[in-house]
């Protein structure tokens, strides 16, 4: 039976996040289980692009700050790693992403060391599920000690939620993160290929930032939703099927899970998992918003549901009042569906992963409604 640690916490004050955390980490053996003096420790951020903290978009700089001084206090070297998406003038943004977020500044005044995944440098490996022959991953993830995955809680407008399991997709150094989401294009594919990268890096704890969580359309032009939780565990499987029942889903209806599950990842049943801290079951976040494209009815197979969900479908679209030119979606998109003067898109070639939507860093591209109808019935009754 995995176990997962779920504890309130309402703010990003760093000496209340210590005494959370140092009270969940005693939940699942101390810190003596993971760390001993001298240890080299990777946080392996969620930073998913040059965003605020503020958004809820990253993992709060306050909460790592937390984590850092824990752990130099254990005696430990600690870094901070990842590497952001999206690309500009064929460059991915994970230098500006470290500065904007604070990231960079808490490194420096805490004594870790950044590492900026995408000049590291990277290790091949040879993945279970033969989806490419070989896969290229940040060194730092292989050269660390004890590696700690720290996801951000939020929606995702393509894979309906992001957490522990999909946040080791950062691990993917620069633009290859647009290959394998051309290679995989359903999110059941991806999934294939984050199992992959889990399968191959020793990541040892999961400890979810939920302070500030995201709704409606994640993971970076939703809502901040005041979550005030953390969770933790070892299984990243088990603290997703938690994280996420928070948020009334399912296993079952999260795509790159439900791969998880398969590839047997972890624990992805309730009855299976033992919840402890401030909760012993999921405690729900009531009114939180969904991204648009969930639909619970999708996951029953008759012709007229799936007729229904045909009608309320989305597309990415471009808001030209909003678009600042920066070409991150023209460069970022896997297929180059994206024409770079109009910002049009082909939709016979787009294959809807939404990474432009997903890393604009101007919201300037829309999730609209295909068809006209289902449109005007968004306005006029608010669904999502």
């Amino acid at each position: 039976m995995s176990r997962v640690v779920v504890l309130d916490c309402a703010e990003y004050s760093v000496p209340v996040i210590k005494e959370r955390l140092n009270a969940g980490i005693e939940l699942l053996g101390g810190w003596g289980s993971f760390v001993s003096a001298g240890m080299k420790v990777l946080l392996k951020v969620n930073l998913i692009g040059p965003k605020a903290p503020e958004t809820g978009a990253i993992t709060h700089p306050e909460f790592v700050r937390a984590l850092v001084q824990i752990l130099r206090d254990l005696g430990c070297v600690v870094w901070i790693g990842d590497s952001s998406g999206g690309a500009i003038g064929g460059i991915a943004p994970t230098g500006k992403s470290f500065a904007v977020s604070g990231l960079a500044r808490v490194a420096q005044e805490e004594g870790a060391i950044i590492k900026n995944f995408d000049k590291e440098g990277a290790v091949g490996i040879k993945p279970a599920s033969g989806c490419v022959e070989k896969m290229y991953l940040a060194k730092p993830m292989f050269e660390a000690d004890l590696v700690i995955n720290l996801p951000k809680q939020k929606t995702h407008s393509a894979a309906i939620y992001t957490g522990a399991v999909k946040n080791l997709f950062g691990c993917i150094p620069g633009l290859r993160k647009a290959e394998y989401h051309r290679l995989a294009p359903r999110q059941e594919e991806l999934g294939e290929v984050i199992c992959d990268i889990h399968q191959a890096v020793p990541v040892g704890l999961h400890i979810m930032d939920g302070i500030l969580a995201m709704q409606g359309e994640g993971p970076t032009a939703g809502e901040v939703y005041r979550g005030e939780k953390i969770i933790m565990g070892t299984d990243p499987l088990a603290l997703d099927t938690v994280a996420a029942a928070m948020l009334a889903l399912k296993v079952e209806e999260v795509p790159i899970l439900a791969t998880a599950r398969e590839r047997k990842l972890g624990v992805a049943e309730l009855a299976k998992i033992e919840i402890v801290g401030d909760y012993d079951t999921p405690p729900r976040y009531p009114a939180f918003k969904l991204p648009r494209r969930y639909r619970r009815a999708a996951q029953t197979n008759t012709a007229f549901l799936r007729r229904v969900i045909a009608f309320f479908k989305t597309r990415p679209r471009i808001n030209k009042k909003l678009c600042r030119d920066c070409n991150m979606c023209v460069e970022s998109c896997p297929v180059q569906a994206i024409d770079r003067e109009g910002k049009l898109i082909d939709y016979d070639t787009c294959i809807e992963c939404m990474c432009c939507h997903e890393l604009c860093q101007y919201e300037a591209v829309e999730l609209k409604r295909e068809n006209p109808l289902a449109a005007l019935l968004t306005r006029i009754y608010g669904y999502h």
